[in-house]
């Protein structure tokens, strides 16, 4: 049987960038799930994106192949969402692909209703500004907007990354769903929810050449050593990271002067509150990450940290209270680290704000190449920011935020498209800074991190800080949650 989708001596080049597929050839045939693996920077979204025809039909890229079959109905889910929206609400974005099927419009409706149901998507108001979501929330919205057009081929680039841990179970139940008779080629790093679904995984090197491609059982079981030298997600990975990892007590944060304190402080967009918490303080060196689903309001909470969003109620920093945006002992990294970039390489990216402050260049040198190699940037340092993968994007949009070492960070999902050698090297980085006093507020969904590294853990619900918990307080409520799904399922 001829293979649905093939390429032969595939090569590619970024222009002023690196090539990529060296002579790559890769046939797929109808009906097959596989998943592409491979270390951050690998070209794991550009292959996807030559598979499906965007490069180079609709992204123009040099690019040459000595044979090329592409399919000819297929959907496509990015990695950044925000990247294929084409209406500004939620109905209208769904309406516009139905418009485009021959949906009649008495019948649409029922259509939209149906389609948010199927990704988890509940809103009162379907009208409602995609603008408005949570990335988590576009995300679904995107996904949506794929499973309207009824593709034959989808194609997936880590179509999960913000969403909560039900929301990644529900949309992966959608998909495996919907995708049983389709051929399904995925990008994702949450690899735990596909063991089952995916019959074929490829995977690619840091020169984006594949290194192995067979059964998915097979890859994870005679491949883990390999897997493990490039970096690479693999079942059960965070336990040999954990297992290897220096067995040390939590630092317990001596009890001070607290960093920050909020009483009766609210976030709003416009008009609307958004954001609400009664009573909160953060000690200097603490850890704390945010937790909650989609939708919860964790971005906005810090958008409100940082007085981008208006803001009511006490916040007071290092005592003082807040009234403009607090730049100098607090920094911010945005879930979408495209908003941040300001120049042109990723060495003056690092270094904009300490030539801001009149660094010497000298200094200024030293330091930034020091972060380039703990954040493995060092050989895209004269890269324009927007030609880096969305792992690296995210690795430099942390660098640049604490080059000038601010006294408290806070990070909006830093570990999302990461590979695990530099989702593990990230995390022991700030485990550093808050080892000498730094403190460190994250957004994140990744209950590992929450577990191994939170010393309180903030739960936020419709908007509001519902609770604050201890690390074992939380641990014990996992425990107990896990015991009872257990009991629940005999």
């Amino acid at each position: 049987m001829e293979p649905l989708i093939k390429t032969v001596d595939l090569r590619l080049k970024y222009p002023g960038g690196k090539q990529l597929f060296h002579d790559l050839t890769l046939s797929i045939h109808q009906g097959e799930k596989i998943l592409i693996l491979g270390p951050s920077g690998s070209g794991k979204s550009t292959l996807l994106q030559v598979l499906s025809g965007l490069i180079p039909q609709v992204v123009e890229i040099p690019m040459v192949a000595k044979e090329l079959a592409l399919p000819d109905s297929w959907g496509y889910v990015f990695q950044d969402p925000d990247s294929q929206f084409c209406m500004p609400f939620v109905d209208e974005e769904l309406a516009f692909v139905l418009e485009n099927l021959a949906v009649p419009r008495e019948y649409m409706q029922g259509k939209i209703d149906d389609l948010l149901l199927q990704v988890g998507l509940h809103l009162h108001d379907t009208h409602k500004s995609i603008r408005e979501l949570s990335g988590g929330m576009k995300q679904r919205l995107a996904i949506a907007s794929i499973l309207a057009m009824e593709p034959e081929v989808l194609f997936l680039d880590e179509p999960t990354a913000m969403l909560d841990p039900e929301g990644t179970e529900a949309v992966w139940d959608t998909i495996k769903k919907v995708g049983k008779e389709k051929t399904v080629i995925i990008v994702e790093h949450k690899i735990e929810h596909l063991r089952d679904f995916v019959g074929r995984v490829i995977v690619l090197d840091e020169k984006a050449e594949i290194i192995a491609d067979g059964p998915t059982e097979v890859i994870f079981s005679e491949c883990i050593p390999l897997l493990k030298k490039y970096g690479i997600w693999y079942p059960d990975v965070w336990q040999d990271y954990l297992k290897g990892r220096e067995l040390k007590e939590r630092q317990i944060v001596e009890e001070g002067p607290p960093i920050i304190v909020l009483k009766n402080f609210s976030g709003f967009r416009g008009k609307e509150r958004k954001i609400k918490v009664q009573e909160a303080v953060i000690t200097k060196g603490e850890w704390i990450t945010i937790i909650g689903e989609n939708g919860a309001g964790k971005s906005t909470l810090l958008e409100s940290l940082m007085k981008l969003l208006k803001t009511e109620g006490k916040y007071e920093l290092e005592g003082k209270g807040v009234k403009a945006l607090p730049t100098d002992s607090i920094t911010f990294v945005f879930q979408n680290p495209e908003f941040q970039f300001v120049t042109t390489s990723v060495f003056d990216e690092i270094a904009y704000t300490l030539r801001l402050k009149k660094v010497d260049e000298i200094e200024i040198k030293k330091r930034v190449e020091e972060l380039m190699v703990r954040f493995r940037l060092s050989h895209v340092k004269d890269h324009h920011p927007y030609q880096l993968s969305m792992g690296q994007k995210r690795r430099l949009s942390v660098a640049a935020a604490v080059v000038h070492q601010p006294k408290i960070l806070l990070l909006d999902e830093p570990t999302f498209g990461q590979d695990s050698k530099n989702t593990f090297s990230m995390l022991e980085w700030l485990e550093m800074i808050k080892s000498e006093g730094g403190t460190i507020v994250m957004v994140t969904h990744d209950l590992h991190i929450v577990e191994e590294f939170a010393d309180k853990i903030w739960l936020l619900e419709d908007g509001e800080l519902a609770s604050i918990l201890s690390n074992e307080a939380f641990q014990s409520n996992q425990r107990s949650r896990r015991e009872h799904h257990a009991v629940g399922a005999l």
